[in-house]
């Protein structure tokens, strides 16, 4: 995933970065939730023993239930993220819409803040190839020092038209059309690990993987962090889904 790489701010106070933020907020998300939910089928009411048992005893359950697709016993979980990255990030990840819950911050309400997207040095500039088979591959320096310019110029050009809107007493609704997909927004958005499966299935791409996905690398970068929060909470399901080729059940 790489390190963080710090903001830089410019005179003109525009703040350009190349990395995303997710912060896992709230939870509740847990192995046994899926092993309670499961077996309510065949034990009615004693399914809630579950709950007192070691998970890693039902590990075979929960393999099964992967691997043959029952996926509603893993629907009863939650995991709220706090995430703030690029809007062209957000309209990418609001296709994801079954099991998941989303509020954004609004240029309706609140003066935006002037925090902007860069590529790093890492992110990978040429498209080779063609639709539907195609591979990205590195840019030259001197690729990545136009990219670099260009956008800073094409930003801070923006923001200020967006200034001068609100100085004229313009309403932030309207002045917010200036802005690009390149700045920065945030949001909570809350699923539970079937609906969290699907978005990574999607998403990331892994060597585990039986399906192919090709995504975006920044929505990629998203995936990667929440994965590695859900891995902690629900390490059974989460070695269950590697096992059976990063498929949401």
């Amino acid at each position: 995933m790489g390190r963080t790489p710090t903001p830089v701010t410019t005179p003109e106070s525009l703040t350009f970065r190349s990395d995303v933020t997710v912060e896992l907020v709230k939870s509740s998300a847990s192995d046994a939730d899926v092993l309670f939910a499961a077996r309510v089928s065949t034990a009615g009411e004693q399914s809630l023993d579950e709950l007192k048992k070691d998970p890693e005893r039902s590990k075979g359950l929960i393999n099964f239930l992967m691997r043959d697709r029952h996926g509603s016993p893993f629907e009863h979980n939650s995991m709220t993220f706090f995430v703030s990255a690029p809007i062209f990030v957000f309209r990418e990840f609001m296709r994801h819409r079954v099991g998941w819950s989303y509020n954004e911050e609004s240029g309706r309400y609140r003066e935006l803040e002037p925090v902007f997207y860069v590529p790093g040095t890492d992110r990978k500039l040429v498209q080779e190839g063609r639709p539907g088979k195609y591979v990205f591959v590195e840019g030259t320096p001197a690729q990545h020092e136009a990219v670099s310019s260009i956008l800073r110029e094409s930003y801070e050009q923006a923001y200020a038209a967006y200034q001068k809107m609100l100085a004229e007493g313009v309403a932030r609704e309207v002045a917010r059309a200036a802005l690009p997909v390149g700045l920065y927004s945030s949001m909570y958005a809350t699923c539970n690990a079937r609906s969290l499966m699907h978005f990574l299935g999607l998403r990331t791409q892994h060597e585990l993987a039986k399906v192919p996905s090709f995504p975006q690398r920044e929505i990629e970068m998203v995936g990667e962090k929440m994965e590695a929060e859900w891995a902690k909470l629900m390490p059974l399901t989460y070695a269950a889904f590697n096992a059976n080729g990063r498929v949401a059940p």
